[in-house]
């Protein structure tokens, strides 16, 4: 069943895991290029794999061929996709735990008065 809208979530461990790999990249940017990735390009990162995750859905739907497991391809692009919103929303400064909490908390009183009001019919 889906939790509870007064139960804490927390994203933390998973922020800190992702916060711990996003240092060893930028250990090897520093090296490789002389600095780490602006947010710009840590965007575009991001950007290329949603593109990706796209063409993956497409597969999976048998509508675009794509070689390997398009099952496992497609559970790395979407854990990937979760790190780069953990590393950017530490970059923005923005507490992404409290941001989802409160967003899902929005979204879920809106759509209970939403369905409370549209009555059974249809």
């Amino acid at each position: 069943m889906t939790q509870s809208i007064n139960q804490p979530i927390t994203l933390a461990p998973a922020r800190d895991r992702a916060l711990e790999i996003r240092a060893l990249y930028e250990v090897l940017e520093q090296r490789l290029n002389g600095k780490v990735w602006s947010l710009h390009e840590l965007m575009l990162g991001f950007s290329h794999d949603v593109g990706t995750i796209g063409r993956l859905i497409l597969a999976h739907d048998g509508t675009w061929d794509i070689d390997g497991d398009v099952a496992g391809q497609l559970q790395h692009k979407l854990a990937e996709s979760l790190w780069w919103i953990l590393v950017l929303s530490d970059r923005l400064d923005i507490d992404i735990t409290e941001a989802f909490t409160e967003t899902m908390d929005r979204i879920h009183a809106g759509l209970e008065t939403a369905v409370r009001s549209s009555g059974t019919g249809r």
